[in-house]
């Protein structure tokens, strides 16, 4: 297909996504999956108009993939509820944190004893398909700042951590592989990949997203329109932490993360205190919200948002690009089935052990781990890290056949799951 043909195609289907939202909005199937649909249709499954070769393209479709997902992070980080109490951070950091390791031993398991991959492959495959994604899971996750749906925040705040907690498995893997330096018995691995990349990571963007909201209090105090510098300067908190993420080999996926965290909790905190110096008979929550537009984390959402939306319908069109009739084999299908019915209800299960997390959430948290776009940037990762063209073929035909069936079996039963029994949301 040449250029012509992706503006028309790409043109085409946001037209046509503006104009039917409300009646896609009203269906049992998600943008997602229509987004999909097209792009096996018009990719070599069906007509063959285009084909997206990941393996020569691997080093776009990083950089693609690794942009999106930042935005996502960034974006979910803005919509965190405030204030952070450990009462509520609690399951979704033992979800991402410890089920996440379970879910990766889970799957390399079963990638090494069923599908016969090595063990290095089989680490790889488990940290490239365990994260939740940030991108696909837009009906599950919370819909704006002052939402306080207990199911939703704990999905989205999952999903913006285990992207970058499954970082030191996608290294580890790769360490097994011979294409990474594991250090003897594993030390170097783990102190760095693992204690030194996450504390740094978090600190780091806790740190930024705090001294960018001191600095955007002091410029609020001039009074003046700042909508489009607010953008900028949220883009920029995106980049700055990143690339220092990235110079000082910590998780830059965390550290974007818990950078829009802390920008939004330290905003609200400072907007709180303000009125306890100037209107004392105003409640300090009330004043801090009706002062929520001045903010950098609101002015920067809806953009944000909007790159998003437009990242998750090209990165889709490619998936279903990259998708041949032979790329649904049998062990793909079984891999698929393993996740979503074994892997992902287990790993949940231990990790909300103790816990007083009510039945209802551990069930829909249990299904509704979507997997997308994440997945599919570990994978371009480990490709461009060394991995043979044979291991390569063949991870992925197996994520993309996970990814593509997970964006189906998720999207037609979020909406039906979600109505039935998520009628009232629970309040903490």
């Amino acid at each position: 297909m040449n250029s012509a043909g992706w503006f028309l195609l790409v043109g085409g289907l946001m037209l046509a996504m503006g104009l039917t939202a409300p009646a896609i909005k009203r269906s049992p199937f998600t943008s997602a999956m229509v987004y999909l649909a097209i792009g096996l249709l018009v990719g070599p499954t069906v007509f063959g108009l285009f084909h997206f070769n990941p393996l020569k393209q691997s080093a776009l479709l990083e950089v693609l993939t690794e942009v999106a997902v930042l935005i996502s992070l960034f974006s979910a980080g803005l919509k965190m509820p405030v204030p952070l109490t450990y009462a509520r951070w609690r399951t979704p950091i033992f979800l991402a944190f410890f089920s996440m390791t379970v879910t990766v031993a889970l799957i390399a398991c079963f990638a090494h004893y069923v599908l016969d991959m090595s063990l290095g492959a089989a680490v790889l495959l488990g940290a490239i398909i365990a994260p939740t994604d940030p991108v696909l899971a837009t009906d599950v996750q919370i819909r704006h700042a002052e939402d306080r749906d207990r199911l939703r925040f704990t999905l989205t705040c999952e999903a913006g951590m285990n992207d970058g907690t499954a970082f030191p498995f996608v290294m580890l893997g790769l360490g097994l592989l011979g294409l990474h330096d594991l250090g003897e018995f594993g030390l170097r691995w783990a102190l760095m990949d693992v204690l030194w990349a996450t504390l740094a990571g978090v600190s780091l963007g806790g740190a930024a997203g705090w001294g960018l909201a001191q600095l955007g209090a002091q410029l609020r105090k001039n009074g003046q329109d700042r909508g489009l510098l607010d953008i900028f300067l949220g883009l920029g908190l995106i980049g700055a932490v990143y690339g220092l993420c990235l110079w000082l080999s910590a998780w830059g996926f965390l550290a974007v993360f818990f950078a829009a965290v802390a920008l939004r909790h330290t905003e609200l905190s400072l907007s709180a205190a303000a009125v306890e110096v100037r209107q004392p008979s105003q409640s300090a929550t009330s004043w801090a919200e009706a002062t929520s537009d001045q903010h950098i984390s609101v002015a920067s959402l809806v953009f944000k948002e909007h790159i998003e939306r437009l990242s998750e319908l090209v990165l889709i069109l490619l998936i279903g690009g990259m998708l041949f009739v032979d790329s649904w084999s049998w062990r793909a299908l079984w891999l698929a089935l393993f996740v979503f019915v074994i892997a992902r209800p287990l790993s949940v299960l231990a990790g909300l052990i103790g816990t007083r997390t009510p039945w209802r959430i551990r069930g829909l948290t249990s299904w509704f781990g979507v997997r997308g776009i994440g997945s599919l940037y570990y994978l371009m990762y480990a490709i461009q890290h060394g991995l043979s063209d044979e291991l390569a073929v063949e991870l992925i035909h197996l994520t993309l056949v996970v990814v593509a069936l997970s964006i189906v079996v998720h999207g037609i039963s979020v909406k039906p799951l979600m109505s039935r029994f998520w009628q009232e949301p629970e309040r903490e």
